[in-house]
């Protein structure tokens, strides 16, 4: 399968440059990068830090490209990503997405999309970060009514979007346990006087140095506290699922598909 890699200078789009490059089953065809960005026109194995030429052009019209490609890998930015979304569905290409920080009315563009592409939308694709959407699902409806319910996510400092997409992601899936919805009960950080709200589920998000991505979530009772926790000692993990999804996508029907669909985790 032929793809194409959006932002491959990023820390995300290197990754995926590099893993993709040895896999057997993917060929890059090109890269794909913002008006005038100084690497446009080098090969992407120089752009993404590889060291060696993989025969792949960065471009910054994906016009000029699209019609190489089977599935385009996008982890860039919100503007950026709906750029790219365009041009699939102008030209009918698959889409993996790992961008966050959508609006409403850009995700639901997303969502009317996957109506004619197929369309993987990953906040999160490393493996164990989707097993623990399944751990707290099983706590949460365990003792999520009895509980404090707080979600702490630290990423590096150059991180845009905060809460991460991936603390909304957990967010929603206790609320859901809970037959709730996460905008009624999400409280994001706290100052001032007051005690906490029952029933809340509590945001707090650190920016900090080099940090990869790591998440906990803490279910606090009367004497004692279950913490379920995820951290990522690099961007690797996310670069492989990535991979695993755009494997996934090849001659997939139009739809909306998570990363669970490509990881088979129910």
């Amino acid at each position: 399968m032929n793809i194409i890699i959006a932002g491959p200078r990023g820390k995300m789009g290197s990754l995926i440059t590099k893993i993709a490059s040895n896999r057997t089953d993917m060929k890059i065809v090109a890269g794909i990068g913002p008006e005038g960005r100084d690497y446009i026109g080098q090969d992407i194995g120089i752009v993404s830090g590889m060291g060696r030429a993989l025969n792949a052009i960065v471009v910054d019209d994906i016009k000029t490209v699209i019609n190489e490609s089977d599935v385009i890998i996008d982890y860039t930015t919100t503007e950026f990503s709906m750029e790219i979304l365009e041009a699939a569905l102008r030209s009918k290409k698959a889409v993996v997405c790992g961008t966050t920080g959508f609006s409403e009315e850009e995700f639901n563009r997303i969502k009317d999309a996957s109506k004619q592409i197929p369309i993987v939308y990953a906040a999160n694709s490393s493996r164990v970060v989707n097993l623990m959407y399944k751990l707290l699902k099983i706590a949460a409806e365990a003792i999520g009514n009895v509980s404090d319910i707080e979600i702490i996510e630290m990423h590096d400092r150059y991180k845009k979007d905060a809460p991460s997409g991936t603390s909304k992601e957990m967010g929603q899936v206790i609320a859901e346990a809970l037959n709730k919805e996460l905008k009624d009960i999400a409280v994001f950080g706290r100052e001032g006087k007051g005690e906490r709200v029952p029933g809340s589920i509590g945001y707090h998000s650190i920016r900090s140095g080099d940090i990869s991505s790591s998440h906990t979530v803490m279910f606090g009772l009367m004497g004692e506290r279950l913490e379920i926790t995820h951290h990522a000692y690099n961007w690797e993990c996310f670069a492989q699922g990535a991979c695993e999804a755009a494997a996934f996508l090849y001659g997939k029907e139009p739809g909306l598909y998570t990363i669970k669909d490509v990881l088979k985790i129910e």
